[in-house]
């Protein structure tokens, strides 16, 4: 059941995200529609995938993950080759936004729910082990992409990944996630005390606690996205950035690892501020920080390490704080502004740059940001 989730999260996010940048001047080569336009209908796709979360978490509480993660499956690998097929940019755009769908009901919320409602007590392990794997994405998919490119035009590229998601992710999530799921009772609280979604969703905590790592993840996101022209107008050379920021994801992979030891001596409150203060302390290390070279390197993977806890910190605060029960629905809400920020953050990092007119001050107004988010995470856990 893990393995199967492990497989099919490095498949589904490797065709469905990570191929697109690697294919993007390929793309706008072909078709002469500008980048910006391209890039809009992906984020596009993934603004859809934050909102459709909200219902497909409720479906997974109900359903489970096996009718869900299938379903999203069967809608994942047609809408990828609508994207390879598209005449014209509405029709490319209308792709992505329906794989915005599938990705709400194949990424990580769905494997998140599963893994955290199957596993009950031990799911920090398991979890863990999910995106250290997940985490490979990249690693594998954007070099495969590169290397269909080279043999293949785009389109047929695109076609190559949808059936690579029919034929991996559609039988694995139809027969083997088969572990028994009992359908969540619609009012039902951790401590046996009735209590509404919608009562829980509305109160103080739940919202300052999800707008603490929605401001957090959209200073990460920007920060990550534009750390290459940061590094590069400190006199880094542009492979050294760009190694730079692969850097950046191993030490995604260090922070993930790291992450059960550190629920093994926290409280819920004192990891989600100790996290929210640690990202908002990258970003300013960097802004701050001229230099060398081996020093920023550095700064950089510790941001890495700081955004990989992040990811599991999203994955176990919910259950920490309101119980696995109706994880799903609960879930879907909470990470709905979450997704909707990681979308904006490319257009609007670069944005910000632009009106400020530095990189070092666009990564101290990022700072800022996180740091108030900090604020609102302590308190959160008061409310």
């Amino acid at each position: 059941m893990l393995a199967t989730l492990c497989v099919t999260e490095v498949v589904s996010w490797g065709a469905l995200y990570y191929a697109f940048p690697v294919a993007l001047a390929s793309i706008t080569a072909d078709t002469g529609w500008s980048a910006s336009a391209t890039t809009a209908a992906f984020s596009g796709g993934l603004v859809v995938s934050a909102l459709a979360g909200i219902p497909v978490g409720r479906w997974l509480d109900r359903a489970g993950p096996r009718r869900v993660m299938t379903a999203g499956s069967l809608l994942a690998a047609p809408s990828a080759a609508a994207i390879g097929l598209a005449p014209s940019l509405a029709w490319f755009v209308v792709a992505w936004l329906v794989a915005g769908v599938a990705m709400a009901a194949v990424f990580y919320q769905a494997g998140f729910a599963a893994l955290t409602r199957w596993y009950g007590p031990a799911r920090v392990r398991a979890l863990t082990t999910l995106t250290l794997v997940a985490g490979l994405a990249s690693t594998i998919f954007a070099p495969l992409t590169s290397l269909l490119l080279d043999h293949l035009s785009w389109r047929a590229t695109y076609l190559v990944l949808a059936g690579v998601l029919a034929v991996v992710t559609v039988p694995l999530h139809a027969f083997a996630l088969t572990p028994a799921w009992t359908p969540a009772p619609e009012r039902q609280h951790r401590d046996g005390v009735p209590a509404s979604v919608r009562s829980i969703v509305s109160s103080p905590g739940f919202l300052l606690l999800s707008g603490a790592l929605t401001l957090t993840a959209f200073g990460m996101y920007a920060a990550s996205l534009t750390l290459i022209p940061l590094l590069t107008g400190r006199g880094m050379s542009a492979s050294l950035a760009a190694t730079t920021l692969g850097l950046l994801g191993a030490g995604q992979l260090l922070g993930r690892i790291g992450y059960a030891p550190l629920t093994a001596h926290t409280t819920p409150t004192a990891r989600t501020v100790t996290i929210v203060v640690a990202s908002a302390l990258s970003i300013g290390l960097l802004a701050a920080v001229p230099g060398p070279a081996v020093l920023l390197v550095v700064l950089a993977v510790f941001a890495g390490a700081v955004r990989g806890t992040s990811t599991l910190l999203q994955a176990t605060v919910v259950a920490d704080r309101w119980g696995s029960v109706r994880y799903g629905t609960l879930s879907g809400w909470f990470a709905a502004p979450i997704t909707g920020a990681a979308a904006l953050a490319p257009w609007a990092g670069t944005a910000l740059a632009e009106a400020v007119g530095s990189y070092p001050a666009t990564f101290a107004g990022l700072a800022a940001l996180v740091t108030t988010a900090a604020v609102l995470a302590a308190f959160s856990f008061r409310s």
